[in-house]
């Protein structure tokens, strides 16, 4: 698997005000910047998800015509991109000398990665189908990093990065879209318990009782990465 393109945007040209190509006296551009477009894209898509983003929506939020937004962006699915990536952010803690624990390192990147997409849910969902942007490029490349630092082979480390990715999204999604209540959860338990003789292990276990996602999570990826320390 790989990214579709890097995100990166490329320089955009030039574009000339209609009122200039008639000879008319040039307007002012619309007092927009591509940051306020990208802060209040995120806050439409935490508030609307993402079939809520329309650009005179947007337009709306901003107190601009939604032509206005093209001065900054080409289209949609720009915006799209960018609001991803801007969520997708990840600023490492700040390290005087190179960390020899690399687990530690991959740990605070990947709980911080899907607590970013806890934050904004839809970057979850959108994430597999849009351009990998330069923040997630860079979280890939700083993990690639620390695992080739920790010792996983070459030959090992697109199965070790796509493994950990699927495991982050899949463990996110999850949380996001399981959403019972502790009365659900107790009445699911029961039918289950009526049940054990056909289900006793996850009953014993008490499967359906279970809400520490926070916990589930640490303790499965310490198991993914047991797999990936180097064999001494």
């Amino acid at each position: 698997m790989a990214a579709k393109r890097s995100g990166a945007r490329s320089k955009r040209p030039q574009r000339i005000s209609p009122s200039l190509q008639s000879g008319q006296a040039p307007r002012t551009e619309p007092p927009l910047s591509l940051e306020r477009i990208v802060a209040t894209a995120v806050e439409l898509l935490d508030a609307e998800g993402v079939d809520g983003l329309k650009m005179r929506r947007l337009a709306d939020r901003l107190g601009s015509g939604a032509m206005s937004l093209y001065w900054h962006v080409d289209n949609k699915e720009e915006v799209f991109d960018l609001a991803l990536d801007a969520v997708l952010e990840y600023r490492a803690p700040p390290q005087r000398v190179e960390s020899e624990d690399w687990r530690g390192e991959v740990v605070h990147m990947l709980e911080d990665w899907r607590a970013s997409m806890l934050r904004h849910p839809w970057s979850a969902s959108l994430l597999p189908r849009r351009a990998l942007g330069p923040n997630i490029l860079s979280r890939l490349e700083l993990l690639s990093k620390t695992l080739s630092r920790a010792g996983v082979a070459d030959a090992d480390l697109n199965v070790a990065i796509w493994s950990l990715w699927n495991y982050v999204m899949g463990a996110t999604i999850t949380r996001a879209s399981f959403d019972l209540s502790d009365d659900d959860r107790a009445a699911a338990q029961q039918r289950l318990t009526r049940l054990s003789e056909d289900y006793p292990t996850i009953e014993r276990s008490r499967l359906l009782l279970d809400n520490d996602w926070d916990g589930a999570f640490r303790k499965g990826l310490d198991f993914l990465l047991d797999g990936l320390a180097p064999r001494q």
